[in-house]
């Protein structure tokens, strides 16, 4: 599929849930994308979300989204236990899939995904905003230019003390619950925008929480050459949530939370010598809606900052890291 360079890239919204609410909003900041449709798995609560976000078509079923002949890309909001049927459902349908993080439960099922998207060469991303936050390409700009030299270290961190509720989304082992997929495909994500997704070694240390999944985690990634990531992530432990890349000339912070920071900085000879500051009103779910509108305007089926290849590389990692741990989930 390819975008005309004035079209606006018309988005089918499958789900209704939290996340999807916050899709639809910053939808309304994007350059070259629109809310057009919405599904849901019943017409009360697409109605409802379609109201609240002034969009004109509200479908029953996710069937009737996907197969909708007016929707171009289709942003899969759903728990992702779901992901892989939901994005399988959109791609039968010939559309441009964004996929929330995870991607998938585990890497198996990404390979499905991906060998489908490939084989009929059709868009497919993982909705990894962070990627796309202007403070991270800042970070990345500083970097390949050898602002702070060769880079050591990465330090990052997420994580907060969710209400205990064994039924949720975050401490139920039947929704794919935990702090590794729900929180820790961040720094990890974070690690592998540095670094790349293919470290040597990793260590690791989990708390199991009484559901039976990790409630917080640390990981030691290496990548050999005096290269390393020190990562942690947790859903009931508070964390700073700052992320940290030292190098051999100096080295960056990026300010206030790394998922969706406002501001980094760039310090040398342990000074501060430049500061990035983002004055955008919208809350940042845009710019990942932006990167699918201009990589199917180039004809592109994935997007050069997070391509295929590196989400699938990033869920092997967190799949082995669950192996030691002995973390299995239903129906894996």
């Amino acid at each position: 599929m390819t975008i005309d360079n004035a079209y606006k890239v018309k988005w089918g919204i499958l789900s209704t849930g939290w996340i999807a609410h916050q899709f639809a909003t910053d939808l309304a900041h994007a350059s070259n994308g629109i809310a057009y449709a919405v599904g849901s798995r019943n017409q009360e609560s697409a109605d409802e979300f379609a109201q609240k976000h002034g969009i004109p078509v509200a479908h029953a079923t996710y069937e009737d989204l996907v197969n909708d002949p007016e929707v171009d890309a289709v942003y899969i909001g759903t728990p992702h236990p779901y992901h892989k049927d939901n994005a399988l459902l959109a791609l039968r349908a010939g559309k441009a899939v964004l996929c929330e993080k995870p991607f998938t439960v585990n890497s198996g099922e990404l390979e499905e995904l991906v060998a489908y998207a490939r084989e009929h060469k059709l868009f497919l991303m993982e909705a990894m905003w962070s990627r796309y936050i202007p403070a991270n390409v800042k970070v990345r700009e500083w970097i390949a230019a050898q602002r702070i030299g060769d880079v050591r270290l990465v330090k990052a961190d997420l994580g907060f003390r969710a209400d205990w509720n064994p039924e949720g989304r975050l401490l139920n082992p039947a929704l794919g619950g935990g702090a590794l997929l729900d929180v820790g495909i961040y720094p990890v994500s974070f690690a592998s925008m540095i670094f790349g997704p293919h470290p040597e070694s990793v260590a690791s240390t989990v708390h199991m929480g009484e559901t039976g999944v990790d409630e917080h985690f640390s990981l030691l990634l290496s990548y050999g050459g005096g290269k390393s990531a020190s990562l942690n992530g947790g859903v009931r432990l508070n964390m700073l949530q700052e992320a940290y890349v030292f190098g051999t000339e100096g080295h960056i912070v990026v300010k206030g939370s790394f998922v969706n920071p406002r501001s980094a900085e760039l310090y040398a000879g342990g000074e501060l010598v430049e500061t990035f500051e983002d004055d955008r009103t919208s809350t940042g779910y845009a710019f990942e809606a932006e990167e699918v509108g201009r990589c199917l305007q180039a004809g592109l089926t994935e997007s050069p900052a997070l391509t295929l290849d590196e989400s699938l590389a990033i869920l092997k990692l967190l799949d082995q890291v669950r192996a030691e741990w002995g973390l299995v989930y239903p129906g894996e």
